[in-house]
């Protein structure tokens, strides 16, 4: 990748957030700042000289306070059997160094600055990215309407729950609906069901045509959403999608 080039990230900081993910926060030696939205490489090398790649999406807002500027979030899946994501997991630990490169990606990106309302739809793990745009939009004191609609297993597998409930208390204009898909705890007021049309509409403030939406997540969430906003009247121009598969990690 042209004028990319890989680094050695130090770990300062392995924190779990559900049982299957965690966030690695990694220092970088040279860092220039990134987009919410982006996401960087990680490479694994064996003494035997085998290499694995994958690309994990930022979770952190960019920062300009230098003592955190170099710094970046990752949120990180621990999928079954994959090459990458059970070694950061199961081994990587604060202290050690590892291979990065990035910022990569200029598409699926949102710095804050339109004024038009923008409709987050995520997917499991698919809130990283969006949580990068939700954690700037606070960061710059941006009143943007924004609307994420988050679907999870289960409560427990919700991620960032706590700071999306603090961040969406502030009133400023950020609205949250979760959907638990396979089980909700005594009391539970979200939906209960897979992301539909109906779900879509509901959480649409605003214009379609007006609102920008970005959706993350596995690739059938990813299709199915996309129609959807589509039929509801988005030009297919304002609808951005990463997607991902059951074969990363």
């Amino acid at each position: 990748m042209a004028g990319i080039t890989w680094q050695l990230a130090t770990v300062a900081q392995v924190r779990e957030e559900t049982p299957r993910v965690r966030t690695f926060t990694l220092a970088l030696p040279d860092w220039g700042g990134h987009l919410p939205g982006q996401h960087v490489d990680i490479r694994l090398t064996a003494e035997d000289g085998y290499q694995a790649q994958r690309s994990y999406s930022i979770a952190s807002e960019p920062r300009s306070d230098p003592a955190r500027a170099a710094q970046i979030e990752l949120g990180v899946e621990r999928v079954r059997d994959g090459e990458v994501s059970p070694f950061l997991h199961d081994v990587l630990e604060a202290g050690d160094r590892i291979e990065v490169r990035g910022p990569i990606g200029g598409y699926f990106v949102w710095d804050g600055t339109a004024l038009e309302p923008v409709l987050l739809v995520a997917g499991g793990s698919g809130i990283v990215p969006l949580m990068a745009m939700i954690r700037h939009r606070s960061a710059i004191g941006a009143r943007v309407p924004v609307t994420l609609v988050y679907s999870s297993r289960t409560r427990d597998d919700v991620i960032y729950y706590d700071e999306l409930e603090r961040l969406a208390g502030n009133s400023d204009g950020l609205r949250v609906i979760h959907t638990l898909t396979r089980a909700q705890p005594p009391g539970w007021a979200g939906f209960d069901r897979r992301i539909d049309r109906h779900m879509l509409e509901t959480a649409l403030d605003g214009d379609a045509r007006s609102t920008q939406a970005f959706v993350c997540g596995p690739t059938p969430l990813v299709e199915s959403v996309a129609e959807a906003l589509v039929g509801l009247g988005f030009p297919p121009s304002q609808v951005r999608t990463e997607r991902f598969g059951p074969s990363g990690g």
